[in-house]
């Protein structure tokens, strides 16, 4: 009887976990895809990254981006990920493997981004689209951003890394 229970509140505790993912996914910007690894690596290097600087992931997954920006290039590296199922991957991440860096469940739009030396995303473009007007008001005189696979709204990138094999076109964009 107990285990009967215990497996019901089980299955409806994830069920409510997953329809809250739905929801976050359908009105919060779009699905968790991970990044693949050599584009990770690929995206930080190419930003640039310089030890001390701040690094924000918005829409950070699992950590990735966070974790080696912090672990490979000194970064005080802060993600942002609203997915409530996603985020505990990345605290999972965190805990049993000791990645680095911070990760915040929330939505990255209530904390503002005038620290920021360098931006990470990788979100679909019409949701990019929206956030730069935020970009614009916020981030400082030389801050970089930098967006794996899509475009952002009206900017015109800095810099634009070709597709390569199975890694998609990175652009970066300066303030």
């Amino acid at each position: 009887m107990f285990v009967s229970l215990f497996l019901l509140l089980l299955v409806l505790a994830i069920t409510v976990f997953l329809t809250i993912s739905f929801y976050v996914t359908i009105f919060g910007g779009g699905p968790f895809v991970p990044t693949p690894m050599p584009a990770v690596h690929k995206v930080l290097k190419v930003a640039g990254i310089k030890k001390g600087q701040k690094v924000y992931d918005i829409g950070a997954g699992d950590g990735r981006f966070i974790h080696f920006a912090a672990k490979d290039y000194g970064a005080n590296a802060t993600g942002y990920e609203m997915d409530p199922s996603v985020y505990f991957i990345a605290k999972m991440r965190q805990w049993f493997w000791g990645w680095k860096g911070k990760i915040i469940r929330s939505n990255f739009q209530r904390y503002s981004l005038k620290n920021a030396d360098v931006v990470i995303c990788y979100m679909m473009p019409n949701t990019l689209a929206k956030f730069q007007k935020q970009f614009d008001k916020e981030l400082k005189k030389g801050a970089k951003v930098v967006s794996y696979a899509f475009h952002i709204g009206s900017w015109k990138p800095k810099k634009l890394i070709p597709k390569e094999g199975k890694i998609s076109q990175i652009f970066i964009y300066q303030k």
